[in-house]
């Protein structure tokens, strides 16, 4: 019996969709049945046409879904109502995926019988990138891995097995503008007892663009990060817990401390600041600080 994937692209007028496509096109796919679905989260159905122009010679049926308007669950949320498959796969719009790469994601799945796989996505940086930000490589994204076991993950690169318990959930639309809202899909996941793994060989790839190419864009997603970890602690708790907050900020004080002992290695002293931002993005989170909008704002390239 053939396998059933839907791969589901979220899309907010981003043109670099095109190649993202194409690399879904030239996907190794065996036995499996595959469906894209593209959700365009503007507000106007702005990627329509190149997604009906692609279409006419794609070798998988695609679906477009215009889901307006800058919320980006929801976009997947329209993914996740469309989807009819055994599995779906989310990968981002400013990706491409390797020739193997739902090949592995479905061998990992069937090997283990998890409830999600995550992949890894393996930042792509330009030439004229700082030398510290490609020696750290900070975009890069891998599963965190605590005591063992995955508890949370991300939609830039993910399998789910699409029967229960995970097709019972929906992204947070409080979160659809902030981030965050896929580390809150996982955890939810992962409470009501669906297992995560992970594939090493299901690689996509990312370009890093000029406007994430710096600490600024960092610091912002670390606090991002933190502050949704942080509210995760504080629903557990039941309210604001002060021993979470403070090993956030015992952690957080450490890591300042190394950023200054490590002030002679360009890597090293970003890579501590980051982690303290995260720790203190988990306090501010605990205390229900006001997240960003990160999500629905074009910015210049």
């Amino acid at each position: 019996m053939a396998r059933s994937v839907d791969i589901c692209i979220c899309t907010f007028r981003r043109p670099h969709l095109a190649e993202t496509l194409a690399s879904i096109a030239a996907l190794q796919v065996g036995e499996t049945d595959v469906r894209v679905i593209v959700s365009d989260n503007d507000e106007t159905p702005s990627a329509r046409p190149l997604v009906e122009r692609i279409a006419q010679t794609f070798p998988f049926p695609i679906i477009y879904l215009h889901s307006p308007a800058a919320n980006i669950s929801i976009a997947r949320n329209a993914c996740l109502d469309e989807a009819s498959a055994e599995f779906i796969a989310f990968v981002d719009d400013d990706e491409t995926v390797s020739r193997v790469w739902l090949e592995k994601l479905l061998e990992a799945a069937e090997a283990s019988g998890a409830a999600a796989v995550l992949g890894p996505v393996r930042a792509v940086y330009s030439p004229a990138s700082p030398g510290w930000l490609v020696e750290g490589d900070f975009h890069s994204t891998l599963p965190v891995i605590v005591n063992g076991a995955i508890r949370t993950g991300y939609t830039c690169n993910v399998l789910i097995r699409w029967s229960a318990p995970a097709n019972i959930l929906r992204f947070d639309p409080a979160l659809g503008r902030s981030g965050g809202e896929d580390t809150d899909f996982f955890y939810r996941l992962s409470d009501l007892g669906g297992a995560i793994v992970e594939a090493p060989g299901a690689i996509v790839y990312e370009p890093v663009p000029a406007n994430r190419a710096g600490m600024g864009w960092l610091v912002s997603r670390r606090l991002r990060a933190g502050q949704t970890h942080g509210m995760r602690l504080k629903a557990v708790a039941g309210g604001p817990n002060l021993k979470d907050a403070g090993v956030a900020a015992a952690k957080a004080g450490y890591c300042i401390v190394m950023t200054a002992a490590t002030a002679f290695s360009p890597v090293h002293w970003r890579r501590n600041l980051l982690r303290a931002v995260l720790h203190m993005g988990v306090i501010s989170g605990i205390f229900g600080a006001r997240q960003a909008v990160h999500y629905g704002e074009v910015k210049p390239s």
